[in-house]
């Protein structure tokens, strides 16, 4: 997804005053929580985009729905409400993590296989392929996923390593028809 210039302004903005306050790993996790209410929940965008509620009835809202979360991210998302931006909350949010990761020399991963995968699994995997990317480490989320019969694929950004049962055997029929 591309992000606007407003979204990576809101971001960095957001992610100076995490780490003046120290609390940048804290806001990224609440962050991705954030982020799958903001998906998730198109009635919550409706209701903050409606002209029928009022400034501080949508600030209420915010308040009551994201009382866990770090302050900081509850203020932000009332500035970027009073400046007609909701819309771009995600973009938001995917830009910080982006420039969180950087900083940290993360890289968000996603590996799909067959059954969960242990703690173990999940580090070797990270260690292994970090540095494949140039990364020190990978933020790892497994998926399950049956239609793979077994193996892996992990996805890095853009990258995709595919050491699944299923690619292995479309390559054979690729390679045996021609």
């Amino acid at each position: 997804m591309s992000q606007s210039i407003a979204a990576n302004r809101y971001a960095k903005a957001l992610y100076e005053l995490a780490k003046e306050k120290n609390v940048v790993a804290e806001t990224v996790a609440d962050l991705r929580e954030v982020r799958i209410v903001f998906t998730e929940s198109k009635d919550l965008f409706n209701l903050l985009v409606s002209p029928n509620l009022t400034t501080e009835k949508k600030f209420e809202l915010i308040d009551s729905i994201f009382s866990s979360v770090q302050p900081i991210i509850v203020d932000a998302l009332k500035v970027i409400l009073v400046n007609n931006r909701i819309d771009e909350t995600v973009s938001v949010i995917d830009s910080f993590i982006r420039i969180a990761n950087d900083e940290s020399g993360i890289e968000d991963a996603i590996v799909y296989s067959t059954e969960a995968l242990t703690e173990d699994q999940l580090e070797r995997i990270s260690t292994t392929f970090a540095k494949q990317v140039g990364k020190d480490s990978l933020n790892i989320t497994n998926e399950i996923d049956s239609s793979l019969i077994g193996g892996i694929k992990l996805i890095i950004g853009n990258r995709i390593y595919d050491n699944t049962i299923v690619s292995k055997v479309n390559g054979l029929r690729r390679a045996l028809l021609g």
